[in-house]
């Protein structure tokens, strides 16, 4: 099995209206997504994808929905009033937590054809959640 991974950055700001602490209030991230292609053969070039295809096909998407946008629930009434002042609101399904942008990623990859086998997606330097459709290996302790 190959794989091949390609890095992507972005700007967005988000909240979590029914979160307990500080992220229920209107903030911002600058998120690192990791998109993780896998083939079991190379294509003709030697490749598993070109990392310009990767950067043209998905990177283009990233940059024109979700960078320097707003991210929050469809439900959340501040979606409404922002909307109307001409901010550019992405809606999701849910709190747009790290683990629902990760999916909306790998989505949009999986949509455009990419042999996607997982999104990583960074909301700070310590924080990450992965999103695969393959279970995860089992820590070795877990194995016995």
């Amino acid at each position: 099995m190959f794989c091949v991974s390609r890095d992507f950055h972005f700007c967005y700001g988000h909240r979590l209206a029914s979160h307990p602490g500080r992220c229920r209030r209107l903030h911002g991230h600058n998120g690192l997504v990791r998109v993780t292609l896998f083939a079991g053969e190379l294509n003709a070039s030697g490749m598993v994808c070109d990392f310009t295809d990767l950067k043209a096909i998905l990177g283009g998407w990233i940059e024109e929905t979700l960078d320097h946008r707003i991210l929050l629930d469809r439900d959340d009434p501040l979606r409404a009033v922002l909307q109307g002042a001409g901010e550019s609101v992405v809606e999701t399904d849910g709190p747009p937590t790290a683990e629902r942008i990760a999916l909306m990623i790998f989505r949009q990859a999986k949509s455009q054809g990419l042999p996607v086998r997982s999104v990583e997606f960074w909301e700070t330097r310590k924080c990450r959640a992965i999103y695969s459709e393959d279970p995860f290996p089992r820590a070795p302790e877990e194995t016995k």
